[in-house]
């Protein structure tokens, strides 16, 4: 089966869709009204633009659609009377106009940030309030979220569906939050933030190794809280993390969308203004402290983009880093990521000894990057038939179409080389044989 390609009217909706939400709430006071509503919008959209073309006023024309469709909703359930007369009242009279019109302010009122903010609503766990925004605001899918939560598609379903209950029993404004309550929200909004970016530069599932929309969207975001918060390291650090992680993104993929590792990147093509400004904001943000786990990030991928060449990376300190990283923020990937630095300063060898504790932690059981770490390791050491079984085990735990097609090619290479090598012993051994016969 035919994998589906996001279009541009694809990425058009999801940059669109939370705009929309705002919009909604903010007139209604009903986010989760206005979220359903806004579904079905997109919906109406994905099947009339592609053959209608796009509207002149994109965002005007789903604003208006979900505003009927919100209407709809109310008019149809007869015991909810009372929202039906404040939606009536609350409507403008051009409510029927053709879909296009956008009576709500100014054009490029943009309520994404405020959006971001109210899903991080402190009566939410943390992570229901991470699973809710991801939906909302990054426009990821529910069974997207699931597998990024490790549970079944119908428990995030719910989730998402008790978290928007919450925030409409409370009654919370749809406004920006004062200053005041910005510092309940801010891990949350933080955390979501690095995994839109993270779903963007490497898409879990799917043929395409990134979607860009989402990290440029996930930097735009960033930057609307750096401005509101330049003084914060973390969120400093958090945006330079992202800018020098994007910085290499056209040379990440080959001409056929193929996965090209950081070590056969072509430098040249990295975005030398963006790690610039990452550089500089990395470098202004440490000595602030506190350091959190964003900063140092940040610090170890400006090691990588500092350098010049694979070569010329400096391995010993990414090691520290990590070190550090892991007494802050301690997490098995985190710990991965430390082997793989290992590895490069002491030897696969080091490496390999230093993984062994990792394959029995649950949280990794069954993780395609284990496989491909240890595949990784096992070829530097030059345990062929081992790095082949692991490149082959990590290929087949991946949804990624890319990380696949590039974690099989490996363990192809090296059964090639390995055969290759059989094949020319086999030949020195018969031509020794004959040798000895003639002498």
């Amino acid at each position: 089966m035919t994998e589906r390609r996001d279009t541009p009217v694809d990425d058009l909706l999801r940059s669109l869709a939370p705009q929309v939400v705002g919009v909604l709430t903010r007139r209604f006071g009903d986010f989760d009204a206005a979220e359903d509503a806004v579904q079905e919008a997109l919906l109406d959209a994905l099947r009339q633009w592609p053959e209608d073309g796009v509207p002149d006023n994109p965002r005007g024309w789903l604003i208006t659609v979900a505003r009927r469709r919100m209407t709809e909703a109310v008019r149809s359930e007869q015991a909810r009377r009372r929202r039906e007369d404040l939606v009536a009242a609350r409507t403008p009279a051009d409510r029927q106009a053709a879909p296009g019109a956008d009576s709500d302010g100014p054009a490029d009122r943009d309520d994404t940030l405020t959006l971001l903010f109210l899903s991080c609503h402190p009566a939410l766990t943390p992570a229901s309030a991470i699973a809710l925004t991801l939906r909302c605001v990054a426009g990821l899918t529910t069974a997207g979220i699931a597998r990024a939560f490790m549970v079944p598609e119908a428990t995030m379903g719910q989730r998402i569906s008790r978290a928007k209950g919450r925030i409409k029993a409370s009654g919370v404004p749809f406004r920006m939050p004062g200053k005041d309550e910005w510092p309940e929200r801010l891990d949350a909004v933080l955390h979501v933030l690095y995994l839109i970016f993270n779903e963007g530069y490497a898409t879990t599932e799917g043929p395409d190794l990134q979607r860009v929309e989402l990290s440029r969207e996930a930097i735009r975001l960033t930057r609307a809280v750096h401005a509101l918060l330049p003084d914060d390291s973390e969120v400093t650090g958090l945006l330079a993390l992202m800018l020098l992680g994007q910085a290499r993104s056209t040379a990440r993929t080959g001409p056929s969308g193929e996965l090209i590792p950081l070590a056969e990147q072509d430098r040249t093509r990295w975005d030398a203004a963006a790690i610039e400004e990452g550089v500089a904001l990395i470098t202004a943000a440490l000595p602030r402290g506190p350091v959190g786990p964003y900063q140092v990030q940040a610090a170890i991928a400006a090691v990588h983009d500092e350098a010049k060449t694979a070569e010329l990376t400096d391995w010993p300190q990414i090691l520290a880093l990590y070190g550090v990283l892991e007494q802050i923020s301690p997490n098995p990937f985190v710990a991965l990521n430390r082997v793989v630095a290992a590895a490069m300063v002491e030897g696969p060898e080091a490496g390999l000894a230093a993984l062994r504790p990792l394959e029995s932690d649950p949280r990794l059981h069954g993780h395609h990057r284990l496989f491909a770490v240890r595949a990784h390791l096992r070829r530097l050491a030059g345990d062929r038939d081992g790095a082949i079984a692991d490149y082959r085990a990590a290929a087949a735990r991946t949804a990624s179409l890319p990380e696949r097609h590039h974690l099989t090619l490996m363990a192809a290479e090296l059964g090639a080389s390995q055969a290759g090598a059989s094949k020319n012993s086999a030949t020195r051994a018969t031509k020794n044989s004959s040798s000895s016969s003639q002498g």
